[in-house]
Order: structure tokens, then sequence, then C-alpha cells
């Protein structure tokens, strides 16, 4: 974006609108956009339009300029003006007055374009490492912030691959009497809801049997590390 001076002979001013009534000063709607300790020096004038659509309004960019410079200086002859037109590449889209206050350099026009072009890009996917050798599981190579005993849900589940686990067993073998809080086989439900959110958009490869209990099947957004130690399944 970039901005373009106009210098154009003087044109009629527009007639000037009829004066209305002033507010009083304690009318509590009159807007007060200047903060205590400053001073108001002018003020600047968005107006978006194109030259298409100005010589469809029968005029163009510079005498709507020039007219409205002329009704201030009728309205305030001490008044002093200042007038830019907003260029931009032909096909460059969005709202006029957008593109306006862009060229114009206005902060908060700024700061949205800012955090638009900063807007994230889409996570590259890399899948699921269930690393059993270290005990830890990385999601699109950041590692997930599991428990221990949702570490070890996960891992019984794995070394167990595409075999239906119950409840009942998943209770019996990892946790025991000395355990602060054993789980019953409605609340094992709840830990592994916990361990599915913490897997996020994997959360599909705890798969649920309904009626019956939960098992792992491998899929192709998923590897597994281990020692040489056979799965006991397969012993």
């Amino acid at each position: 974006m970039s901005l373009a001076t106009i210098d154009r002979a003087p044109i009629a001013p527009l007639a000037p609108a009829p004066a209305a009534p002033t507010a009083p000063a304690t009318d509590s709607r009159r807007l007060r956009a200047v903060p205590t300790g400053t001073e108001a020096r002018g003020f600047v004038l968005y107006v978006g339009i194109d030259e298409a659509k100005a010589a469809a309004a029968g005029t163009d960019l510079g005498a709507l300029v020039e007219q409205l410079k002329a009704l201030v200086g009728d309205l305030a002859p001490a008044a002093e003006t200042y007038a830019a037109v907003a260029l931009a590449p032909v096909g460059a889209g969005g709202r006029d007055v957008d593109v306006v206050r862009l060229a114009l350099q206005d902060p908060a026009a700024l700061a949205q374009h800012r955090h638009t072009e900063e807007a994230p890009s889409p996570k590259h996917r890399t899948g699921v490492v269930v690393d059993i050798s270290r005990k830890r599981v990385v999601l699109d190579g950041e590692p997930a912030a599991l428990t221990y005993k949702e570490f070890e849900l996960l891992q019984y589940l794995v070394l167990r691959e595409g075999r239906t686990i119950e409840r009942a067993e998943l209770i019996g073998s990892l946790w025991s009497a000395g355990d602060d809080e054993i789980p019953n086989e409605r609340t094992i439900d709840v830990h592994v809801r916990r361990l599915r959110a913490k897997l996020g958009d994997y959360e599909d490869i705890v798969r649920t049997v309904r009626g019956v209990g939960y098992r792992f099947d491998r899929h192709a957004d998923v590897s597994i590390r281990q020692a040489s130690t056979p799965s006991p399944d397969f012993f």
C-alpha cells in the first residue's frame, strides 16, 4: 500500500449542511475521544471508495477530496488540511476503507493485519510414537504430558495389540492394594477418557469395545519403540 497526494485546481465547495443543535456539555451521549491530559489537534476521516464507484456516482476521487477540503475551509477557515489517496495493486481485493487505513498506518488496522499474517500455520502431523523403552509418548514431535498411570494404561493396551482387554483386567493388572485410589469398572472409563484427551487428534488409537473393554489396533500414524523383549501375549 502507498499514498499519493493530490494537487488540483479548486472546485466549487459543497453547500454546508444545516447546523444541528449543539448538545449541552453535560450530555452523557457526547463522544469523549480525548483522554484526560491530552488535547485534540485534528482528526482523520477515512473514506473508502475506488475510482469505479466514484465514476458511477458522477465524480472522481480528486473532486471528492477538494470539495471536502473546501467544506472544512468554509466551516473553520483556520483549519489546515492535507489530503492523500491510498494506492493498492490492481485486484488486491479487500474493503476500500481497510486499504486506506493500512496505507495511512492506522495502528488498529496494522495490528489486525499483523494478527492475520501471524496466524499459526496448520500443524505438521508426524503421528504418534509410543516409546516403551523411555516410557514416553510423542505426538507430532511434541512430548505428551501423560501421568505414570496413563502411560501404563496405554502401554498395557499397546503390548497386547489386537486383543480386547476387559476393564477388570486393566484394574487388576495396573492397580494394587497399596495404591491410594483403585478404580472400579465404571471409573476406569474416566482414566481412559483422560488418556484420550491427552492423545488429542489421535484419541481413536484407544478403541472402545462396547460392553467389554478397550483395545489397541496398530495404525499407520502410530509407531512403537521398545526393547527386544517380546509382548507378554507372544511368549
